[in-house]
C-alpha cells in the first residue's frame, strides 16, 4: 500500500533510489552504533556487498518498477511471476548450494505455495502470455535477480556483519539505482512533496527496507535461501488482508482458497519443523 501511495508522487526508479537513501544511512549509523568495525574489510566482504547492493538492491527493485509500470503487467500478473522467486532460487541453489537442495515433497510443497499465489492472484490468463511481453521479462528478471543475489550471498559466507552488510548494500544499491533512474530520464523536479508522499517513503525506508533487510538477512544466514525466499508466498496474503481492513476491498473465495493452498505449501515445506515444534 505504501508504494502505491508513493508512486503517485515519486518517478517509480527514483523513488526506489531515495528509499535506499534513507535507509542506507539509518542503518549505516546502526552498524556504528552495534558493530565493532562496520566498514567492510577485504575483497571477499566488498564481495557481500557487491552481491546485496547489485543484485537484491538496485536489480530487484529496477527490474520490478520499470515492469511495473507497464500497464499490461498488472498486479496479478506480477505477483505470479514475482512468485516464481522460490522455484528460481531452487535452481540456482542446485548450482551454488548443493547441500540445500530439496527433496521430492519439498519440491511438492513448492508448488503447492505457487499454486496458491495463482489461484489468490487470479490473473487473467489471457494477458499472462498476451501484452507487455518486455515488461513481464523484467518482472522476471527483478525474480531471478533477487534468488541468484540471496543464494550468492549464501554460498559466499564472507563472515561480514548483518548491519555492516545491510547498510553498505543499500548505499551502492542507491547510487546504482540513481544512475538507472538518471538514464531513464527521471528527476528530482518531478517529485511531489506532500505529507502522504513523506509517509510512504519513511515507512519503505525505516519499516519495509531497514528492518525488513534487518530480519531478512537474518532468516537467510539461519534458513538459508530456499526457505526464507518463501517469503514471496506470503506477500500477496497480505497484500490482500490490508487491502480488506484499511482500503475496504473485498475478500473472494479465491482470496481464502489461495491463502489455504500457501498455508499448505508451508506446512509441506517446514513438515519437520512443525512436527518437531508439537507437543509429545
Amino acid at each position: 500500500m505504501a508504494i502505491n501511495a508513493g508512486l503517485a508522487y515519486f518517478p517509480p526508479v527514483l523513488f526506489a533510489a531515495l528509499r535506499f537513501d534513507v535507509a542506507g544511512v539509518v542503518m549505516l549509523g546502526y552498524a556504528v552504533y552495534t558493530v565493532d568495525d562496520p566498514i567492510p574489510r577485504g575483497r571477499r566482504e566488498w564481495a557481500d556487498v557487491a552481491i546485496g547492493a547489485t543484485l537484491i538492491i538496485a536489480g530487484y527493485h529496477a527490474f520490478l518498477f520499470i515492469g511495473e509500470s507497464d500497464p499490461a503487467v498488472t498486479s496479478a500478473i506480477a505477483a505470479v511471476i514475482v512468485g516464481l522467486s522460490p522455484v528460481l532460487t531452487t535452481v540456482f541453489a542446485r548450482v551454488f548450494l548443493p547441500s540445500e537442495r530439496l527433496t521430492l515433497i519439498g519440491v511438492l510443497g513448492l508448488l503447492v505455495g505457487l499454486l496458491g499465489v495463482v489461484v489468490l492472484a487470479a490473473p487473467d490468463p489471457g494477458n499472462l502470455t498476451g501484452s507487455g511481453t518486455t515488461a513481464k521479462f523484467l518482472v522476471f528478471l527483478a525474480a531471478a535477480s533477487f534468488a541468484l543475489g540471496s543464494v550468492l550471498t549464501r554460498a559466499l559466507d564472507s563472515g561480514l556483519r548483518i548491519e555492516t552488510m545491510e547498510a553498505w548494500s543499500m548505499l551502492v544499491g542507491a547510487a546504482l539505482t540513481h544512475l538507472i533512474a538518471v538514464a531513464l530520464g527521471e528527476s528530482m523536479g518531478a517529485i511531489v512533496w506532500t505529507t502522504e508522499a513523506v509517509l510512504a517513503l519513511g515507512y519503505l525506508a525505516i519499516v519495509a527496507s531497514g528492518l525488513g533487510f534487518l530480519i531478512y538477512f537474518d532468516l537467510l544466514d539461519r534458513l538459508g535461501p530456499i526457505e526464507i525466499n518463501l517469503v514471496s508466498y506470503v506477500a500477496p496474503v497480505f497484500a490482500a488482508l490490508s487491502g480488506w481492513l484499511v482500503l475496504d476491498e473485498g475478500l473472494t473465495l479465491t482470496t481464502i482458497g489461495g491463502f489455504l493452498l500457501i498455508c499448505a505449501g508451508f506446512a509441506i515445506v517446514k513438515r519437520v519443523a512443525i512436527r518437531d515444534a508439537l507437543p509429545k
